[in-house]
């Protein structure tokens, strides 16, 4: 896809687990009514098309602007990252290449974990915020069905998310490995975002444990929960200490921008796995001084892989050739909309010539058959432009080197449609 011509270009700029660790992750991580904030201050700058995504793993926006720092500031603004920590570990994607990433992105190619499918909700949920503020537009609105297409399309025909792997299952895997006899320790479950409802339905899955606790800051969520999976417990937010003080393991994915978790919650001498699950971290890393504890994080358990993931490898062949599809046809659709206004714009060029060349020959001719004229060149009228977007959709064209000329020779200007 060539953007260059447009007034602004599509730029995709953030931060993510390739370059970024957990701690530079949680400082550039953008809440949800941050994110809000951002969308609304880029509408008020004039920002045509922009959404954020911001989940454990990555904080990117994606949108239009003349270039990458009006995006990249808002970022350092609505998160609590430096910009010089962004020019250490980021990534600026400019049109194709930016396509080209969220294409990846949706389809679980960028995923830390090959494969996985979470960030697909993510992605969707961050662009319906985005077009619930009117900051989207027709070029990322169609971008985006595609994108959604092909990880449809990926997931139902390649084995790209073939198993069970995800930070969720990980943690049950780092227990089922690492904990002996891990079937009867006690297991407090705290925080019940989609996570921590995903991680207490693993444990029941992959595990035989009936000894498992859900603590949730609103009870009424842990309760329903409960309701569907009577073997939990549920136990009070205002005894979490204590809860914590009587557990082996504790798994926490409560979502906060600060630790949950910290050396006032443990007891001396307690012998106790934390697994915390939360992006930013929300088990303050000062609990490692305390003897008997061990802290695993997300990029730790990350680290966990199965054969699972080798089968995932041999499907990125297939992967890639069912996005490519999807590409092309975003292509054709941005094409498609270059053609249009440089089409028209050669079509009244033509016009022009025929309405003074009829009118000169009425007045010179004696009884000109302006009717008969009028029918003759049209028709030569339509053939020339037909064979101009023959010529415009041939592989071979450069198409803005032959608009310009286009243009050049009928002295004529061509105003793109940004926005649909």
């Amino acid at each position: 896809m060539n953007q260059e011509s447009l007034p602004t270009k599509l730029y995709n700029v953030g931060i993510s687990y390739k370059k970024a660790d957990v701690k530079v992750r949680g400082a550039f991580s953008i809440s949800k009514e941050n994110q809000k904030l951002l969308l609304k201050e880029a509408k008020q700058k004039g920002i045509d098309g922009i959404f954020v995504l911001s989940t454990c793993n990555r904080t990117e926006i994606t949108g239009f602007a003349k270039h990458p720092f009006e995006l990249i500031s808002l970022m350092v603004k609505y998160s609590n990252g430096s910009v010089e920590d962004f020019i250490n570990v980021s990534n600026v994607y400019k049109n194709n290449d930016a396509v080209n990433h969220l294409f990846n992105i949706g389809t679980g190619l960028e995923s830390q974990i090959l494969g996985d499918y979470e960030i697909v909700c993510q992605l969707k949920e961050s662009f319906k915020l985005a077009k619930k503020l009117n900051t989207t537009n027709a070029y990322l609105e169609r971008l985006m069905n595609l994108v959604l297409q092909a990880s449809k399309d990926v997931k139902n025909n390649t084995k790209l998310s073939s198993g069970t792997t995800s930070v969720a299952y990980a943690a049950i895997q780092y227990i089922v490995e690492n904990v002996p006899n891990h079937t009867d320790k006690k297991i407090l479950i705290y925080g019940l975002g989609e996570i921590g409802k995903n991680t207490c339905k693993n444990v029941l899955n992959y595990t035989t444990n009936k000894q498992i606790t859900l603590i949730n800051r609103t009870r009424e969520t842990a309760l329903g929960f409960v309701e569907l999976h009577p073997e939990v417990k549920v136990g009070n937010f205002e005894s979490l200490k204590e809860q914590i003080h009587d557990t082996d393991i504790l798994i926490v994915a409560t979502g906060a921008s600060v630790p949950t978790v910290t050396k006032e919650h443990l007891k001396a001498g307690q012998e106790l796995l934390i697994l915390d699950l939360s992006m930013p971290e929300n088990v303050d890393i000062a609990v490692k001084e305390i003897n008997g504890i061990t802290l695993i994080n997300v990029d730790e358990l990350s680290k966990i892989t199965d054969k699972t993931i080798e089968t995932r490898k041999s499907e990125i062949p297939k992967a890639e050739a069912i996005i490519g599809k999807y590409k092309a046809e975003f292509n054709d659709w941005i094409s498609h909309r270059k053609f249009v206004p440089a089409v028209n714009a050669l079509k009244e060029s033509l016009q022009l010539i025929q309405q003074d060349e009829i009118a000169f020959h009425s007045k010179k001719i004696k009884d000109f058959n302006i009717e008969q004229a009028e029918f003759v060149t049209n028709r030569m009228i339509q053939k020339i432009t037909t064979q101009f977007v023959k010529h415009l959709k041939d592989d071979d064209t450069a198409v803005d080197q032959s608009i310009n000329v286009i243009c050049k020779i009928f002295n004529t200007e061509i105003t793109e449609l940004q926005n649909g």
